[in-house]
């Protein structure tokens, strides 16, 4: 399912417009955008939680050349599933 195909699934479930579902699934995403470039976790009960994860610096290879490189430290976004949606998808 892609966005638009959720927009429409929500539109038909809520009796809205599919332009004001897609207007709340943008406005939801950059809701959680923000929050984790401030280092927020957002937490949705039974759902999962969306957050930040520190990668340290690690020594690479470049796969074409063979040659060692250094891969610098970075912050990365992680979802971890709920209780709810793991028995959900069981």
């Amino acid at each position: 399912m892609n966005k638009q195909e959720l927009a429409q699934e929500i539109a038909k479930k809520t009796e809205i417009s599919k332009a004001k579902a897609l207007e709340t699934i943008n406005t939801t995403f950059d809701a959680i955008k923000g929050a984790l470039k401030k280092g927020q976790r957002v937490q949705l009960v039974g759902f999962g939680s969306f957050l930040v994860r520190k990668r340290k610096a690690r020594t690479g290879r470049n796969p074409k050349t063979g040659q060692t490189i250094q891969i610098a430290a970075k912050k990365v976004p992680a979802f971890s599933a709920g209780a709810e949606l793991k028995n959900a998808v069981k």
